[in-house]
């Protein structure tokens, strides 16, 4: 058994089963050993880029780590972008990043770099593996890293002699892993004694906290009238729909976030820290902390956030049931011109029980998620560190890790252009996504950041960097390219017709909503 072997075998005893790869030569002892042992399903993507986001949205849905295979510190480079969206989503993950053999490296041959300082910003653990009496120990502690409710980016840097090399015994079973900290006694009896107040309190959550039973918690702590609750604008994952707790984001824009809470006195941070703009602007303050306003930390991320929430409203006195859950409301069936209020009303009046909506619709979708507030029961799973190019991967890993739900995929075109290789894995994989190209052939939140900035109407270079026309990009030639059906929607009558086709058809879609 060589090492790649053994890594193998100790990644299945774990319960690891599904890699995303695009290996290269440093990798191939890897990819024989993945087919010489088993148990580990294999999807290739055309870009390190897709390999790390599909394994982001592949551990959102299923609830365990995915396995990536990048060839060198160039391929992991590559993927960094969504590897940042995933650490930020604090989504479990297991890179294994090959490298040069141990003795080639002095050689400085074109591929050789620094992969453990190209992987620190961007994972929770790093490690490259020195010696073969070291892969039992590396491999164990990368796989902790990785797993259980602690779970984050563990980056294991593996050079090829010691995956050809002799490997020692793999492990039997998966290491142990460490549980969520409580939520200190202390803690819970201040926040109550600050709600006791009576003054109004905001709590502001994220992670675990916006989990089914999170949002229960929160939602028996807003039975008192004067708590309410948010989450920020980039959470990793919500359950919502009727019969769920709702959870409300706080506004993208600085100024409407500044007016949403601008009654707060007192804040509980929940896994996240205090709510600020997006970026920075002239003359303009970060945080959006009303003034007066306190702030207090009641967990941190890696805390058990939902225990401590159902303690405080214990303490409090909320029944265990005082939680409202939403009611299901049909919307109306749009018409007319595809504009973000139709098309958001368009998915809302088609959308399947239990699908996933994945979102990177950016500035033109921004209306999708309060509009299907009162329908069916889905997921929602978003962009969550702002590098965009995270939606069609991050769809294409959420229909891998829960294969029996349609997956809507609402895609702001500039930002779907720099991952569109995703849709040839989609088609290559048969998976149930519909994607919804929000087509207004520009990068449109930027015109919002000028405008920010204080330059409302740009100049002829500036609105250049901001077009995507001169040619126009033509989705449906490139969705048929990479093997993916495609049809155009110009109307709201005709984007719910699509919808309704996608949804009755197995495989991927893909619509081009042409908007404004």
């Amino acid at each position: 058994m060589n090492g790649a072997e053994s890594i193998v075998k100790s990644l299945t005893a774990a319960g690891i089963d599904r890699c995303f790869a695009n290996p290269g030569t440093s990798e191939m002892h890897f990819l024989a050993a993945l087919d010489r042992v088993g148990g580990i399903d294999c999807s290739l993507c055309l870009f390190e880029g897709v390999v790390t986001g599909a394994a982001d949205g592949y551990a959102r849905m299923a609830g365990k780590p995915a396995l990536t295979l990048l060839h060198c510190g160039p391929g992991l480079a590559n993927g960094l972008a969504n590897l940042h969206n995933a650490k930020r989503a604090r989504t479990p993950m297991l890179n294994i990043v090959g490298d040069h053999a141990r003795d080639h490296v002095r050689f400085n041959t074109p591929l050789t770099s620094d992969v453990v300082n190209i992987a620190r910003p961007f994972s929770d653990w790093v490690r490259k593996i020195d010696r073969p009496e070291d892969i039992a120990r590396d491999v164990s502690e990368a796989i902790a890293a990785s797993s259980g409710p602690k779970g984050g980016i563990a980056t294991l840097v593996l050079p090829t002699d010691l995956a050809w090399g002799p490997g020692p015994a793999p492990l039997s079973s998966a290491p142990q892993v460490p549980g969520l900290d409580p939520v200190a006694d202390e803690v819970i009896a201040e926040a109550a004694a600050i709600i006791e107040r009576g003054e109004p309190v905001l709590i502001f959550a994220t992670g675990p906290a916006l989990s089914e039973a999170g949002t229960r918690a929160l939602g028996r702590l807003a039975s008192l009238a004067h708590v309410e609750y948010l989450a920020p604008v980039n959470g990793p994952r919500y359950d919502r729909g009727a019969g769920r707790v709702d959870i409300a984001r706080i506004p993208y824009d600085p100024g409407l976030a500044r007016a949403r809470i601008g009654h707060i006195k007192h804040i509980l941070l929940v896994g996240t820290d205090e709510p600020a703009s997006f970026f920075a602007y002239p003359d303009t303050p970060g945080s959006v902390v009303p003034e007066g306003c306190t702030l207090h930390r009641f967990s941190e991320a890696g805390m058990d956030a939902v225990a401590g929430l159902e303690a405080l409203a214990d303490r409090l006195g909320t029944g265990a049931t005082a939680y409202r859950v939403t009611e299901r409301i049909e919307t109306a069936r749009p018409s007319g011109a595809i504009t973000p209020t139709s098309l958001a009303a368009a998915i809302a009046a088609t959308l399947p029980e239990h699908a996933i909506i994945c979102d990177e619709g950016l500035t033109q979708g921004r209306e999708v998620m309060p509009a299907t507030t009162h329908g069916p029961p889905h997921s929602w799973v978003q962009i969550t560190g702002g590098a965009i190019g995270n939606g069609l991967p991050l769809a294409l890993g959420a229909a891998m890790g829960a294969r029996d739900r349609r997956v809507v995929s609402v895609q702001a075109d500039g930002s779907g252009l720099f991952t569109l290789q995703a849709l040839w894995s989609q088609a290559r994989e048969g998976l149930d996504v519909t994607t919804v190209i929000l087509a207004n052939q520009s990068y449109e939140i930027l015109k919002g950041e000028m405008a920010n900035i204080g330059v409302p109407t740009p100049g002829p270079l500036a609105q250049d960097m901001m077009s995507l026309q001169n040619p126009a990009i033509d989705w449906l030639a490139l969705s048929k390219g990479f093997g993916v059906p495609a049809a155009r929607a110009e109307d709201a009558e005709t984007l719910m017709q699509l919808l309704e086709q996608s949804y009755a058809t197995p495989g991927p879609f893909l619509i081009e909503a042409r908007i404004g």
